[in-house]
């Protein structure tokens, strides 16, 4: 019987729905990046139109981070798959509201809906990866997961680039994208029963105390790690066009350049996480991330400002796997959704205050050296892992 349950929740259409769920999390915001100068433009009569046009690329990452813990208390709750039916349903709606909407306020108010669909995407599709997996398997899909979140980044950022060299409202069609998922939902997923899912912590998963230390350097580093990844979206469409005076599409493909990074490590992530602990991974993906932000802080070349953007890439694809594996393996599996829920605030806390840290920085002094305090940033998260948890054994 196990090894039927096993089965089922290993076929290809289940994983491939799982895959392709995950992809929309990343494409909520990054997607209409290369959009934000023209929108700009295009609203430049409204007063402080240079913030709100930035909070329309970030707003769905604060109401992300304030549903995110009520959500995973929900999907602990009512189940899997119907937190994650909903959310795509509103998800497709108001992602694409863009496209007819007139006035910036309304907006606005759309992009805060898409930020609750989001965190009941992401919660409730890694719960059910947490759940229908243990061990290794589970390591590599997440893997998997975040290496397929980042090509639909690469695929759907450089689309919007092209599509925004249309007209600015044309990459609001990309999110019409969640509604097509809507069947294989249905029919391809299974609520995991409540037993299976206790029953499926491994030994190394903990049952009885939740680890706090673990659980709160995790969600610290999720937190200031956003929040100076996600300068690349905000700021590199302004920063590449004051450089080189490079259109939305090169923005796009530059963007896009990171988030191919990003797929390519966490591709090789089970791999790294055979050889190394949960806490070396931390280590040298900080240190991976604080290089390209140097990099890009030179700003000598676009050339190297790509290369620059591809080596945060590269860190940014070691860390979201090796987080969601790290939590769940030292956590209860009835407390998950919970846990799931913190990370998911954490993580995107740091993307909705990032531009407010980041603008007036950049304004003080130019954002070359911003990058640059950036990657200061991730050379302290490094070595807060490495001196803080040196003789911890995961």
């Amino acid at each position: 019987m196990k090894i039927a349950i096993a089965q089922k929740y290993n076929s290809l259409p289940t994983r491939v729905t799982l895959l392709v769920a995950s992809m929309l999390t990343i494409m909520a915001s990054a997607t209409i990046a290369p959009s934000l100068p023209a929108m700009l433009k295009h609203f430049e009569s409204v007063p402080n139109s240079a913030y709100w046009v930035r909070l329309v690329l970030t707003l769905p990452a604060l109401f992300i981070a304030i549903s995110a813990p009520l959500l995973g208390v929900l999907v602990d709750r009512i189940g899997r798959k119907p937190l994650l039916f909903l959310s795509l349903i509103i998800y497709g709606l108001s992602g694409s509201s863009g496209l007819w909407l007139n006035s910036l306020d309304t907006i606005i108010i759309s992009r805060a809906l898409l930020g609750v669909s989001v965190a009941g995407i992401s919660i409730s599709t890694t719960a059910l990866i947490a759940d229908y997996y243990s061990g290794a398997p589970r390591g590599k899909f997440l893997g998997l997961q975040a290496a397929f979140s980042s090509l639909g980044g690469v695929v759907f950022v450089s689309l919007g680039g092209w599509l925004t060299d249309i007209g600015w409202r044309n990459p609001f069609l990309i999110y019409f994208a969640a509604l097509l998922v809507l069947p294989a939902v249905l029919y391809f997923l299974s609520e995991p029963p409540r037993q299976d899912s206790t029953q499926s912590s491994n030994h190394s998963e903990k049952s009885s105390r939740l680890p706090y230390l673990i659980v709160g350097l995790t969600f610290a580093a999720a937190l200031l790690g956003q929040m100076a990844f996600y300068t690349i979206p905000v700021q590199i469409p302004f920063y590449l066009k004051n450089l080189f005076q490079s259109s939305a599409s090169q923005s796009g493909i530059a963007i896009a350049i990171c988030t191919l990074g990003s797929a390519i490590s966490a591709f090789q992530y089970q791999r790294i996480k055979a050889k190394l602990t949960f806490f070396s991974i931390y280590g040298i993906a900080f240190s991976t991330m604080a290089l390209g932000f140097g990099l890009i802080s030179l700003g000598s070349s676009f050339a190297i400002v790509v290369v620059g953007l591809g080596t945060v890439g590269i860190g940014l694809g070691l860390v979201m796997p090796n987080m969601t594996f790290c939590l769940t393996s030292a956590t209860p599996a009835n407390m998950r959704g919970k846990i799931l829920g913190g990370l998911t605030n954490s993580m995107f806390l740091g993307q909705f205050v990032s531009p407010l840290v980041s603008q007036p920085l950049s304004l003080a002094i130019g954002l070359n050296m911003t990058y640059g305090v950036a990657g200061i940033a991730m050379v302290i998260l490094a070595f807060a892992f490495v001196i803080l948890l040196w003789n911890w054994h995961d």
